[in-house]
């Protein structure tokens, strides 16, 4: 029987679901903010809560733990080392739901799924080089400019005799090639 064994199952057996949810925990962890269904989300949010958790602990154990589910070092160090202590203070409540509306193909009730605590990602900083030239330097890239340029040359009649016999062709456009191939023989008849 199966008393208080309640769970999401996402319409698949138990493997294929296992992997549905460990494949979720393993992109929350990359990416922090995910978008999905409902429930999927609700499926996975206690596997990431525990995650999470045992990231706080930072023992090996819990690293073994961690790596039972994550499958790679670098998410497991990733998890313990930058995630974990973001929820330092929290004892609960490491992840959110916010509806997003239904899916047009199916009307699925799709989610982003995101930590509380994400990681403010740092704008690059632009050169004030660049913004703020000195009116010297201006003035010497435009005289550096006028002397590249070549002066315009005089103009001279040309006759046939001095223009060269190989003169290139317009190439041929694509249909143009295709056209010749499939156009009817008028002497097949």
């Amino acid at each position: 029987m199966r008393h208080a064994k309640k769970r999401l199952q996402l319409s698949r057996f138990t493997s294929w679901h296992d992997a549905t949810i460990r494949s979720l925990a393993r992109n929350m962890v990359i990416c922090q903010s995910i978008k999905t269904t409902l429930t999927r989300a609700k499926a996975s949010k206690q596997m990431i809560e525990k995650l999470i958790t045992l990231g706080k602990k930072n023992t090996l154990f819990a690293r073994r733990q961690a790596q039972k589910v994550l499958g790679e070092h670098k998410l497991v160090n990733l998890l313990f080392n930058e995630i974990a202590p973001r929820f330092a203070k929290r004892s609960s409540g490491f992840t959110r739901i916010i509806g997003l509306g239904k899916r047009r193909g199916d009307n699925a009730e799709m989610v982003i799924f995101e930590l509380t605590e994400l990681k403010i990602k740092e704008a690059k900083k632009s050169k004030p080089a660049k913004e703020a030239k000195p009116q010297a330097a201006v003035e010497d890239i435009e005289t550096a400019e006028a002397k590249s340029l070549p002066e315009p040359k005089k103009e001279s009649k040309v006759t046939l005799k001095d223009k060269p016999v190989d003169e290139k062709k317009p190439q041929k456009k694509f249909m143009g090639g295709l056209r010749t191939i499939f156009k009817k023989k008028s002497d097949s008849l």
